[in-house]
């Protein structure tokens, strides 16, 4: 009997010993599936990630593109022949407003409340001098519609006219700070005013070579075929009206010549009279996007 009980005590260890190597490979396999699970999954988000970076940089690639193609897709040489022609259109009456020497806080929201209110789309050529100070009154009226074109930086003749590089030392330090007010770095007007005028005077020789310089740099300038001489010390808004009647010169193509420095309320009081006397003569109003 003992010998039996010794031989029963054997046959039980050995079963647990089995059972235990079972138990320990069933724990083994499992921990290997898990390791092999977590792995697979590892791998899977990764390559998902990559997929998702290459995608992001495909489209950070792609808007990159478009932007360069928007900017590739500004025609320079198309713009100042346009601007160059601008008195030659064949699509019926038209007229652009253009307005010089501001932004001032007090002549230039006047003028562009009365625009807002009939609808109308201007040019504003800015100096550098009054953009730096109103840089909002430049992001409003760019972002209500009007054209943004550059005057120069001080309006000093002396100054600007020292040489053709110094007009257009002028243009860019005023283009600069356009982009500053407009918060916008690929802003360019492409367009520039001459103070006092792109021809005559006693700075023509500069002039002449300035006009040469700027179109070689991209440049388009642009003079007026009307004006109302608010400029000069005009206080009626009778005389104002009566000026640009006469000459416009029953021209189809037309740029007047105003101005919106701070003192030149009389320009502001005006603009009414001289916008309902334009519609009424059948001409439809202009800014220099209409050449674009």
């Amino acid at each position: 009997m003992h010998q039996i009980e010794i031989i029963g005590m054997r046959k039980k260890r050995d079963l647990k010993i089995v059972f235990t190597i079972i138990m320990l490979a069933i724990i083994s396999i499992i921990v290997c599936l898990s390791v092999i699970f977590i792995d697979k999954k590892n791998s899977a988000e990764m390559t998902m990630a990559n997929i998702n970076n290459e995608a992001n940089n495909n489209i950070l690639q792609d808007n990159s593109e478009d932007e360069q193609l928007q900017e590739n897709e500004f025609d320079t040489n198309k713009f100042i022949d346009e601007v160059d022609n601008i008195y030659n259109g064949e699509e019926g009456k038209r007229v652009f407003l253009t307005f010089d020497d501001g932004p001032t806080k007090e002549v230039t929201p006047h003028i562009l409340d009365i625009l807002k209110e009939y609808d109308i789309k201007a040019t504003f050529f800015v100096l550098g001098t009054n953009a730096k100070k109103n840089s909002d009154i430049v992001k409003r009226a760019y972002e209500e519609g009007h054209y943004i074109a550059n005057h120069g930086y001080s309006h000093k003749y002396s100054t600007i006219y020292k040489s053709a590089d110094t007009v257009l030392e002028e243009y860019n330090k005023t283009e600069q700070i356009i982009k500053e007010a407009l918060e916008n770095t690929n802003y360019s007007s492409h367009l520039f005013r001459f103070p006092g005028g792109a021809h005559g005077g006693p700075y023509e020789t500069i002039k002449k070579k300035a006009r040469k310089k700027l179109k070689q740099e991209g440049i388009a300038y642009l003079d007026w075929s009307a004006l109302t001489y608010d400029s000069v010390g005009v206080n009626s808004k009778e005389k104002i009206l009566q000026n640009l009647k006469s000459t416009i010169n029953g021209w189809n193509n037309v740029v007047v010549l105003m101005h919106d420095s701070a003192d030149r309320k009389i320009t502001y009081e005006s603009l009414e009279d001289i916008i309902k006397y334009l519609k009424k003569e059948g001409y439809t109003f202009k800014n220099i996007y209409d050449l674009i």
